[in-house]
């Protein structure tokens, strides 16, 4: 009886261990919040693959800007549509727990401007905060799991 009591909590631990990964991954729908903290301005699904993980802007809640185009964008995406595009790349996990991911950069289509970049989710994964970086200036936002 205690043999089959110990299996089951070690299951259980596993289990939730497994679950806490699981939310603590950046993959998903992420809602970004403008830096005023309150105000939603857009949908980005994060996805992974082969270890790298890539953000593409899903929806625009602002209606007025629905069909707007990175005019200011130096790269391959000048002139592209807004939604649909890849605003995050190259990004890698900081080690094998997979708590933070860096090494990429982050695209601002309100101006054109790539930055270096760091996400790490916080709240189980509830929140992503995304960090632009120039040297030492930076700007994180809080984005919050949508889905």
């Amino acid at each position: 009886m205690m043999k089959k009591q110990l299996i089951a909590a070690a299951t259980l631990f596993l289990a939730a261990g497994a679950a806490f990964a699981q939310a603590a991954s950046p993959v998903g729908l992420w809602k970004t919040i403008d830096d005023d903290g309150k105000t939603a301005k857009s949908l980005v699904r994060i996805t992974e693959s082969g270890g790298v993980l890539s953000g593409t802007i899903e929806k625009i809640f602002d209606a007025g800007k629905q069909d707007a185009k990175c005019d200011q964008c130096k790269d391959e995406r000048k002139d592209k549509p807004i939604v649909g595009m890849t605003i995050i790349r190259g990004v890698k996990a900081d080690g094998d727990d997979k708590a933070q991911w860096s090494g990429g950069e982050i695209l601002d289509p309100s101006n054109g401007k790539t930055y270096k970049t760091k996400i790490w989710t916080e709240d189980g994964g509830k929140t992503l905060n995304v960090r632009g970086y120039i040297g030492f200036l930076y700007r994180t936002q809080v984005w919050q799991k949508a889905e």
